[in-house]
């Protein structure tokens, strides 16, 4: 498994050879690209090639349209993590996308992969296209004299997964079904002050502030899992973590995200916390009272220990 270290230019690709490959942003990872990646993996072992998916960063709707905003259901890093993790195609190429890459038409970017990358064939979903004005679709591919591998997508209770897909789930709150799909609900984010009312409630919690734009889950408490790497706290720290507006306190519409860690009383500021939701305990609502707020967070650290069976 090829181990690029980030993304890199057309001239600085690694030396693969003769391969077949797969494009996309692959965010999330999920169960339709492993789909994808595995039928690339076939193709090429048939044929005796190397099979490679080519992960482009940034995500190309953030170069073509800069005001898109692009959520992520996982910063780059970790769908690259999570593609060589899989091993399921031979290497991993992750490539720079900017302008100048965008206005190369498909076969001409076909070509421009060697001689690192000699492209024989490309696998891709039957309605994907890639390339200057998105000309390359599977028919110009073949049309070209090109191997296509054409990959139907992967369908789960009638719908194709897909990145869209999840991100709609994540936003209606339904991590469960994100997290069948194949791409848990991922939030990292870095430790920052915040006012300090979690403490004084007797909740003290982790304020996070994003260098990503993540897919931000439905308002609401949810149960998750923590990981801090440099403070030795994880993968799989219990926590609380509410997604909301602090409407009790607060009318400014401004969404925090903040993770009360369970059995844990320490310094994080500044550290950067990963975070995956399980599960969504309840929506965000208003109390009448700060008491009311207290009995109802009790309530939902109690329903968290009886799911994870700890005291």
């Amino acid at each position: 498994m090829m181990d690029a270290p980030g993304p890199r230019g057309l001239d600085e690709l690694p030396a693969v050879g003769a391969a077949i490959v797969t494009l996309g942003v692959f965010d999330g990872v999920h169960l339709g690209h492993r789909a994808a990646l595995a039928a690339t993996a076939r193709a090429a072992a048939d044929v005796g090639l190397a099979s490679v998916a080519i992960i482009f960063e940034p995500h190309p709707l953030a170069v073509l349209q800069p005001d898109s905003g692009v959520p992520r259901l996982a910063p780059f890093d970790v769908n690259l993590d999570r593609l060589r993790a899989a091993r399921l195609v031979d290497h991993v190429v992750p490539l720079r996308f900017d302008h100048a890459l965008s206005q190369l038409p498909a076969l001409v970017f076909l070509n421009e992969l060697a001689p690192s990358i000699v492209v024989r064939g490309v696998a891709m979903a039957p309605d994907s296209s890639f390339g200057h004005a998105r000309g390359g679709t599977p028919q110009a591919i073949a049309a070209a004299g090109r191997r296509v591998i054409v990959v139907p997508p992967l369908i789960v209770d009638a719908e194709p997964v897909s990145s869209t897909r999840i991100r709609i789930a994540v936003a209606a709150g339904e991590v469960l079904q994100a997290a069948a799909l194949g791409a848990p609900t991922y939030l990292r984010g870095r430790v920052v002050h915040g006012d300090q009312r979690g403490r004084e409630l007797g909740f003290p919690t982790a304020n996070l502030a994003f260098d990503y734009r993540p897919a931000m889950p439905a308002l609401g408490i949810y149960l998750g899992r923590v990981a801090v790497s440099s403070r030795g706290v994880g993968p799989d720290h219990p926590a609380l973590v509410s997604v909301g507006v602090r409407p009790t306190f607060h009318d400014d519409g401004r969404v925090l995200v903040e993770v009360y860690l369970l059995d844990f009383d320490a310094d994080l500021y500044d550290a950067e916390l990963a975070v995956v939701l399980d599960d969504r305990l309840r929506a965000e609502r208003r109390f009448a009272s700060v008491e009311a707020l207290v009995t109802q967070m009790r309530a939902d650290e109690t329903h968290a220990r009886r799911l994870l069976r700890i005291g």
